[in-house]
């Protein structure tokens, strides 16, 4: 056979069977598919078309959103072996991402789209689709793919067989490439009030991206910060509500008598001397000295005979029940201390 036989077109209609979809060059070659015959299925108006370099579409017409985001994952990925079968487009096991997508994974808008973000655009609007490669790694953007380098690939989240950038890492991304002040503060916001992450996770992201030197992303991240706030005061009150705490004074601070400030709490229980201090902070630069203000506040009320509950809002998102056994722990421990100090509890 030369290169001028033509194809026999049973193979090649097996190969595009309805199930494998996408191929690269090297999987076709491992199913008896030369580069000249490749080329010549992908001609205008044949079966074939080729989507991004070295990956190849098994069908004409359009390719699906699926089908793009598989591409490009294709077209980042480290090739593991020739002799993979294609792309399916069939999610694995309870969705876990196919192991054929080395150090390569979705990003930006599109990661947010997968997560269930309703702020992000619908994955056909996207002009490219983000996805994060090793810097080290010799690839360009081209097509419907825009290659994002990291010094490190975080660890993916399997959606549907694709492998996706958690949401916060995600999130920097996407604000990397946003001017719109509405549309980063938006995508910020429902990260925390959906449940996706907490805001401090958000701005670690942030800050490692150097992207807090933008005013419009300073802005979104304040509004950010008192959204994760007010949403952990809430769950804060459903903890005593639901789980039969007795109610405490809210938002207080506490002097000594005639002395001095001793610093504001979330929630105080005066009988048995117990405070409970949510940590609210947003790891910005300043957080070694307010983690030294949070210590020292801490360490005094503690001299006095007053316990401090220290509760973040993760562990309020993830483990309320056992949030509300440390507290109730606390309160129940107080009879078998020393009486405490006398503070006056004022209104914060």
């Amino acid at each position: 056979m030369t290169h001028n036989t033509p194809l026999s077109p049973r193979p090649l209609h097996h190969l595009a069977d309805g199930r494998r979809r996408l191929m690269t060059a090297a999987q076709l070659r491992a199913h008896g598919v030369s580069a000249a015959e490749a080329d010549e299925q992908c001609r205008p108006g044949g079966p074939w078309q080729q989507l991004l370099p070295n990956v190849v579409l098994l069908h004409p017409g359009p390719p699906t959103s699926d089908e793009r985001l598989h591409a490009v994952l294709l077209y980042a990925a480290r090739e593991r072996s020739a002799g993979a079968t294609g792309v399916p487009l069939q999610p694995g096991a309870e969705g876990a991402a196919s192991p054929a997508y080395a150090e390569a994974v979705i990003t930006g808008l599109a990661a947010l789209t997968l997560h269930g973000f309703s702020g992000a655009p619908p994955l056909p609007s996207l002009d490219a689709i983000d996805v994060l490669v090793p810097r080290t790694r010799r690839l360009r953007s081209t097509g419907c793919a825009r290659i994002v380098r990291t010094a490190a690939l975080p660890a993916a989240v399997p959606v549907t067989g694709v492998p996706v950038a958690p949401v916060a890492r995600a999130l920097a991304d996407a604000v990397a490439g946003l001017t719109d002040a509405g549309v980063v503060r938006r995508l910020l916001t429902e990260a925390v009030r959906a449940g996706h992450c907490e805001p401090a996770a958000v701005v670690r992201e942030l800050t490692r991206a150097r992207l807090l030197g933008r005013p419009h992303v300073v802005d979104a991240v304040d509004s950010l910060v008192a959204e994760g706030r007010a949403i952990a005061e809430q769950r804060l009150y459903r903890m005593v509500r639901e789980h039969g705490l007795p109610d405490p004074v809210w938002n207080v601070d506490l002097r000594l008598p005639g002395g001095p400030h001793l610093g504001g709490l979330d929630a105080y229980w005066p009988e048995q001397a117990v405070a409970l201090e949510l940590d609210t902070r947003a790891h910005r630069q300043e957080d070694d000295a307010l983690w030294s203000e949070y210590a020292r506040k801490r360490e005094h009320l503690e001299r006095l005979g007053i316990t401090v509950v220290h509760i973040t809002p993760r562990k309020l998102r993830e483990s309320l029940e056992h949030q509300a056994a440390v507290v109730r722990t606390a309160l129940m421990a107080a009879g078998d201390r020393e009486p405490a100090a006398y503070v006056v509890v004022l209104p914060r």
